[in-house]
């Protein structure tokens, strides 16, 4: 899986960065929104606890997907402004569980 940053929009008015890639994965299956999560930490050097991935629309019959991620500047401000649904799928599963998708 490669990821490719096509854009990243600075919002101080919701205290976060915005961030539009490219994710190819071509002869494989459409990878988990906490995988690509985990890339994108490790790409962008960010905080994992500040980085929520919302969307991955993969592209039909394409190896690909177009996906939009933020980047929080606190805690504080990514509990107050997303909602459940986006947080619950960038959470690690707790051990003992299995890991849902979507």
């Amino acid at each position: 899986m490669e990821i490719e940053i096509k854009e990243k929009i600075e919002n101080p008015l919701l205290n976060r960065t915005e961030i539009h890639f490219d994710c190819t994965y071509a002869g494989e299956a459409t990878p988990k929104t906490l995988d690509i999560k985990n890339k994108l930490v490790a790409l962008l050097d960010a905080d994992k606890n500040l980085l929520v991935v919302d969307k991955v629309l993969p592209k039909f019959g394409e190896g690909k997907a177009d996906g939009y991620a933020k980047i929080y500047g606190t805690e504080e401000d990514l509990n107050k402004i997303e909602t459940k649904h986006v947080l619950a799928k960038n959470q690690e599963p707790q051990e003992g569980e299995e890991a849902e998708e979507e």
